[in-house]
């Protein structure tokens, strides 16, 4: 399946460079493994650039919550989302 999703700027060239090889998204939508991911620039006033990325979609990591950490650390640090290879 295709999908495509608005991406800002800084994020988009990131991902471009190869820099960033993740993206968090709120899951109001569905996709899996092998689908296509369509990014296409916004600029500040949401307006599309025309500027367009494709790329596979090779792991989906959904939550509600996650009870590994105490609720208080949370709420003072957050969560982080850390990509490797």
């Amino acid at each position: 399946m295709k999908i495509e999703k608005k991406i800002q700027k800084w994020s988009f060239d990131k991902i471009l460079s190869g820099e960033k090889t993740f993206e968090l998204r709120l899951a109001d939508w569905n996709c899996n493994t092998g689908d296509t991911l369509i990014l296409r620039e916004i600029d500040d006033q949401r307006n599309y650039t025309g500027r367009i990325i494709e790329k596979e979609i090779t792991y989906v990591l959904k939550t509600k919550d996650i009870n590994l950490f105490p609720k208080e650390d949370v709420e003072k640090y957050g969560f982080q989302i850390i990509s490797f290879k």
